[in-house]
């Protein structure tokens, strides 16, 4: 599953890394592959830049995945393939139809692991590598802010998800929209919830949002997962623990 959306800030990392967290908790296996050359996702999970071997650069340059595979320090139930930060130039180089499907074959040439479900974080952009990412999943999710800044890119990754439907993968589909920082009152997130319904309809909303809390913060800063805060982020893990019950019905509908 593809996370994305091509506005920054919007929260992709702490989605992605709260369903692993929710996987992790529930007793799933999940594999994170870290496609951000901020590498957020790799640092939060214990992953430390300097001391990375095979990164997932060198996996879109043809070297074997497993390879890049390590433990996080979350739990041995969560893995990642990290990224550093000179994945920043995969990015934009080479045209995109020669370098789309690499990600995609380096999944398919090797049997990677018993993983639940493996989890893309993808950069704040629609170039090479969101296109890596969607061409290699079976499923896209889109997280957005309710925001007007937070909305002004969701019809260009709607575009970007058609494309790669046409041109590289026709497995490919929207699976759905997650809100995410969603404050508990405001009258501006509630107009642009709305004004979201109408752009992909209330069908393709996952619920429930993700709140604007201050322990998502904390747990990035020390590098936890949210599950490992128990009563502090009751309503969090509670959130969380519900979206990887509709991912895992989503994946398993779509597997049949």
């Amino acid at each position: 599953m593809a996370v994305l959306n091509q506005k920054g800030g919007v929260g992709k990392t702490t989605v992605t890394l709260g369903l692993a967290s929710a996987a992790a908790a529930a007793g799933r296996r999940v594999l994170v592959i870290d496609l951000d050359p901020q590498g957020s996702s790799s640092w939060v999970l214990g992953v430390e830049p300097n001391s990375v071997g095979v990164t997932v650069g060198d996996v879109l340059e043809k070297a074997p995945i497993k390879r890049a595979i390590v433990p996080s320090a979350w739990s041995d139930l969560v893995d990642v393939v990290p990224a550093t930060a000179d994945l920043q130039r995969l990015e934009s180089g080479q045209a995109e139809s020669k370098r789309a499907g690499r990600l995609r074959k380096a999944l398919g040439a090797n049997r990677i692991g018993d993983y639940e479900v493996v989890l893309i974080d993808c950069p704040p952009s629609l170039g090479n590598l969101t296109t890596n990412a969607l061409t290699a999943a079976r499923h896209a999710l889109v997280v957005v802010e309710p925001s007007a800044l937070g909305l002004r890119g969701i019809g260009g990754v709607a575009d970007a998800i058609d494309a790669v439907w046409d041109d590289h993968n026709p497995d490919l589909e929207l699976s759905g929209v997650i809100l995410n920082r969603v404050p508990a009152v405001s009258s501006e997130a509630e107009r642009r919830i709305a004004e979201l319904t109408r752009i992909v309809g209330s069908s393709a909303i996952w619920q429930p949002s993700v709140p604007q809390r201050v322990i998502f913060n904390q747990a990035v800063g020390e590098r936890r997962s949210i599950h490992s805060y128990a009563s502090r982020a009751a309503e969090p893990i509670a959130v969380f623990d519900r979206l990887w019950s509709r991912l895992r019905t989503s994946i398993h509908h779509a597997a049949r």
